[in-house]
């Protein structure tokens, strides 16, 4: 029975990786600093919150943190719209260039969706320790992979390839949209849970089809 409950607690971890704060912390990075372990170190920061709380032990995290969170989606906003007007390589501040994993933290304790929350109430059906495992890991599946795959696309923009450029902005427009979209939201205590699920998957969508469409020409280039 527990080995149910933890396999749940993957899938609510992997929904819970496409929520829309998620792909626009993690694409927000790449475009600052194109890591390709910026979603991994992520999701390994969300995910020992959520543990943390599965425990019983992270409530004061999410206290102290939680009213960082809107704020930090508007800077990383802000900071994405001046990479738009300032397309070429700059040099970043460190914190940008190690913070993936303190970002993790922070949103974790600002944004607890229905799908985290869910997974804390089976607590008490399975072992806490392990429940947070599971969940963290369908997050690493989700945002690591994410991360890799903006980090690739952030690079090959550099190289210079019409298609990667174009598909770079694109996402650097999204990315501002929902920076600013889902920080001014919970500043002005907006409940956006109901369109979460939603507002992520249409966002994963944009930013998977983005991704297909800028590495196609290459191959197209090479044919003709």
């Amino acid at each position: 029975m527990e080995e149910s409950f933890l396999f749940l607690a993957l899938v609510l971890g992997m929904r819970h990786g496409m929520d829309a704060d998620h792909l626009a912390a993690i694409d927000g990075l790449a475009r600052v600093h194109p890591g390709p372990w910026n979603g991994l170190l992520f999701a390994l920061g969300h995910g020992a919150v959520v543990t943390l709380l599965a425990v019983g032990v992270g409530g004061a995290v999410a206290a102290v943190a939680g009213g960082w969170s809107p704020w930090l989606l508007i800077a990383l906003g802000a900071l994405n719209l001046w990479r738009l007007a300032n397309p070429h390589p700059v040099r970043v501040p460190r914190l940008v260039t190690t913070g993936p994993l303190l970002l993790g933290v922070l949103l974790a304790a600002g944004f607890e969706t229905a799908s985290q929350l869910s997974a804390l109430a089976l607590s008490n059906r399975a072992d806490p320790l392990l429940l947070g495992t599971a969940f963290s890991l369908g997050m690493i599946l989700v945002d690591g992979t994410d991360g890799y795959l903006a980090s690739r696309v952030q690079r090959a923009s550099a190289s210079g390839g019409r298609r990667t450029r174009i598909a770079s902005r694109a996402l650097g427009v999204a990315v501002v949209v929902f920076s600013f979209g889902l920080g001014g939201a919970q500043l002005l205590g907006f409940d956006f849970e109901p369109y979460s699920l939603a507002a992520g998957g249409g966002l994963f969508a944009l930013l998977v089809a983005l991704r297909l469409w800028s590495v196609e020409k290459p191959a197209l280039d090479e044919s003709k």
